[in-house]
């Protein structure tokens, strides 16, 4: 490559990196939420908690040192890797001023930089959900190396958070169904690369779990997230109203003081905290949970299928970004004080961080985007569009569904749960924009739908 085509990339990969940390540059400080104590708090607590997987934790642990800011150059430079990949085997590679074109676009249009710049784990759904599209669909166009480091991104993405290994998971299982249809749009070698990934995450989870409390377990909180999905729908009072008394159940004596809230429940209410939390009640809100399935079935699909939905249009750009995340506050007061000044003297801490005008801007685009994504998958259907969007659109569309119900019916509707991987809407739409824009000249190569790749 002659040396002003590097000078060239290197300008594009160093400003799409500010770009995407440029929230926590503003901000004077990486970005925090009410989850990123959690997570630091495992290595020197030792001890597992639900949700709050240990993988992601050592990653925030070994950033203390320099503040964090090296957690977000990770995150930000693997979201660039993975978009270049993207365009590069959508047949837009080796143009370095597309790769920050798309990255500028997506962080103005789309919530990209506010996960980019964040100490938390959501960054990880959205590419590691297109790093397993990479290995399952355009495995043909990557090299050895590419595929090796994609299967220890998809692994690291699924070690970081159950939800993710879950979306991940409901992702395989029509892409296998593809395979035994037609071997040439998923070969078997390339679900293997999937698998591969998907177990080495889970031995991720394990090892890293061993490493911190010293026993072999997942990370907990499955069930309890479902009940409190459940107890927010009203069903855990249909239930505890039809089995109580019952000498078995402690929540029976407090049924009529239990809160319709789920976050109010697990994260302020004084009842839960008095009945030991969810190492006190873990197994009898696992009982309910799994009773309540049985004894309710149409109840269930209903409520599930409205949360479903509701976690689709559930999009939001910040939630839980403000001032006062109190818990991550004290984990950083406790092990790393060192950061605290720093810490206190950033934008956040101060209250001068909005989102209302953002969210005037990404909400209604975050929603245009899903509403496209069908008819990016028509229009490669006909021959409009090169066939290998319209494959991107419809694992896309898959993507959101199956976050929506992992994150909405198996545990309560929340705008940080949609906005990790909305974005992925607007990157599918805008390529297949792009690739319109482009037609007139492309008319020849296009003519019969092949997929436009690198030679």
């Amino acid at each position: 490559m002659p040396l002003r085509d590097r000078a060239v990339w290197a300008l594009a990969i160093i400003l799409s990196l500010t770009i995407l940390i440029a929230p926590a540059i503003w901000n004077q400080f990486p970005l925090l939420q009410y989850d990123t104590g959690g997570y630091l708090a495992r290595w020197y607590e030792g001890t597992l908690v639900p949700s709050r997987a240990v993988v992601y934790g050592l990653i925030l642990t070994a950033g203390v040192p320099l503040s964090f800011w090296p957690v977000l150059l990770v995150q930000s430079a693997l979201t660039v890797w993975v978009i270049a990949l993207m365009l590069r085997v959508h047949g837009l590679g080796a143009r370095p001023l597309l790769l920050l074109g798309t990255i500028a676009a997506l962080s103005v249009f789309t919530t990209l930089p506010w996960l980019t710049a964040i100490l938390l784990t959501d960054i990880f759904c959205g590419i590691g959900v297109l790093a397993l599209y990479l290995l399952l669909m355009r495995g043909e166009a990557l090299t050895r190396t590419e595929r090796v480091g994609l299967i220890v991104l998809c692994a690291v993405s699924a070690a970081t958070h159950s939800a993710t290994i879950a979306v991940m998971l409901a992702l395989m299982l029509p892409a296998a169904l593809l395979c035994l249809i037609d071997r040439k749009r998923v070969t078997p070698v390339a679900l293997g690369h999937g698998a591969i990934a998907l177990v080495l995450g889970a031995v991720m989870v394990f090892a890293a779990d061993y490493a911190v409390a010293k026993r072999l377990a997942w990370t907990p909180g499955g069930f309890a997230l479902s009940f409190g999905r459940m107890l927010q729908d009203g069903i855990v009072d249909k239930y505890l109203d039809d089995h109580c008394p019952d000498a078995r159940l402690q929540l029976c004596a407090y049924k009529n003081a239990l809160p319709h809230d789920a976050d109010v429940w697990f994260w302020g209410s004084p009842l839960f905290d008095r009945l030991g939390r969810f190492k006190g009640l873990g197994q009898e809100m696992e009982h309910i949970a799994v009773r309540s399935l049985i004894d309710y079935p149409a109840l269930q699909l209903k409520t599930a299928a409205v949360a479903t939905a509701r976690q689709l249009i559930d999009v939001h750009t910040g939630e839980g970004v403000v001032h006062w995340v109190w818990h991550t506050y004290f984990i950083i007061h406790d092990y790393a004080p060192q950061l605290e000044p720093a810490m206190k003297a950033a934008r956040q801490q101060r209250a001068e961080i909005s989102f209302t005008a953002i969210n005037n801007l990404h909400y209604p685009l975050a929603l245009l985007s899903m509403a496209l994504l069908p008819f990016v998958a028509l229009f490669a259907w006909r021959r409009k569009l090169p066939a290998d969007l319209g494959e991107l659109a419809a694992f896309c569309m898959l993507a959101l569904l199956a976050n929506a119900f992992v994150c909405g019916a198996l545990s309560n509707p929340h705008d940080r749960y949609g906005a990790r991987i909305v974005w992925l809407a607007a990157f599918a739409t805008g390529l297949a924009l792009y690739r319109l824009s482009e037609r007139p000249a492309a008319a020849p190569a296009a003519a019969d739908g092949c997929d436009i790749l690198p030679a």
